[in-house]
This record gives structure tokens, sequence and C-alpha cells, in this order.
């Protein structure tokens, strides 16, 4: 790993630090200003320095080696959302509220359209590579990975693609979508469906190099 890549691995600590001490202006201080501030250190800050890091790495499709000398974007990606993943109230939260999951997903640079339903269960992993269309219906506990890690020999190799869901797709409770995964327009996905990288929902599993189509074969690392 990059000496870039072991800095950004703290972001996680930071977070926590960061949220501790805007709490804690808050519990001395409570009044809208400190409430903003902690807002804003638990819901704004990571995404938007997200969004500053892609304008100059962006997150790309397609496979590289993780573990090689080469800085990795997606990598970058995942320590900006580890804090949620660890934290997943923070994200039921929002679902809570109509529209705000789907508004927080955009934040991260995610495209969501209207009318979109989450289970307050739900997991998202990769916010910024989803495509979700209008009035699409997320079952309980269902999940979403836009990347697989595998080791080949020595190497950790890592395809990332972005998961596609059409206009009111319907997802049953505890599906979980690969990445590059696609469900159609209108498709209902029944309870306990796994999509597979590449793989349309109804149709074909088709691959865009020789390289996904390796690794798509393999049990992934993570």
């Amino acid at each position: 790993m990059t000496m870039m890549g072991r800095i950004v691995s703290l972001f996680p600590t930071l977070m926590i630090i960061l949220n501790l001490w805007a709490l804690g202006v808050f519990a001395a201080a409570p009044n809208v200003l400190t409430a903003l501030l902690l807002v804003f250190t638990l819901y704004l800050f990571a995404p938007i320095l997200f969004r500053i890091h892609d304008l100059f790495r962006p997150l790309n499709e397609g496979v590289s080696r993780l573990d090689g000398p080469t800085y990795s974007p997606w990598w970058a990606s995942h320590q900006f959302q580890l804090f949620y993943d660890s934290l997943p109230f923070l994200e039921s939260l929002l679902r809570l509220v109509p529209g705000a999951y789907s508004a927080w997903l955009r934040l991260w640079g995610a495209r969501v359209g209207f009318g979109v339903h989450w289970t307050p269960r739900v997991e998202i992993v990769d916010r910024p590579l989803m495509l979700v269309g209008n009035r699409v219906v997320f079952g309980h506990k269902v999940e979403a990975y836009a990347h697989l890690i595998r080791m080949r020999g020595s190497e950790m190799r890592l395809l990332v693609k972005r998961i596609h869901i059409g206009d009111r797709a319907f997802i049953g409770a505890g599906s979980r979508i690969g990445p590059g995964g696609r469900i159609p327009k209108d498709a209902m996905v029944p309870t306990l469906t796994d999509i597979q990288v590449n793989h349309t929902f109804g149709g074909e599993v088709r691959h865009a190099s020789p390289e996904e189509a390796q690794i798509a074969t393999d049990v992934p690392a993570a």
C-alpha cells in the first residue's frame, strides 16, 4: 500500500475525534450553531471531502491491484465511508425521513431517482457507485456491494463496477447485488436473490473484459 493509502486509513479515526469534539461543543453550549456544527461533522464533512478527492483521483470502474505501488481511489472511498458502515444507525435515522437517504446518497455522487423507498436495514456499501431509477423499492436487509476483492497468488485484485437499478424495480428482502449487477425496470426480484458480478436479473452475465470474467469466477476475499 502506498504512503497516501496509509494516511487515508486514518480518516475513520479523524471522524471519531471530530464528532466527539462537536458533541462536546454542543453539550457545553447547546444552540442552533453548535447543533449545525454537529450535523455537519456527522453527515456532511465526509461526503464533501470525498467529492473533493474524487475531482483529483476519480473512482473509476474496472480491475486493479489493491495492494500494489499505485494509489487506489477505491481504498480512499472505502475509508471515507467506513465510519457509516461501522455505525449503521446513523443512516437508519435518515431513512425515517422521506427523501433524506436518497439525498444523502446523491451527496456521495450516486444517481437516485424520485420516490425511492428504503427500509431501515438496507446496506449500501459503495454509495457513490449506485444508479437507482424512480420509485424503486428496497426490501428489508437488501445489500449492495459495487466492489469485489480476491487474491491472485500474492496479489490482491480489486473489481469496481457500478450497480444499475431501473425504474419501479422491487427488490425482495435479503437480496444481494454484486458489482456490475443490473436490475431492469419493473423487475420483481424474489426474496433472498443473489445477483452476481455483471449479472442482469432475468438476463445474461456480460463481462466487459477477460480480467473481469476471471475475477468473477473466484470466491471473493472481501
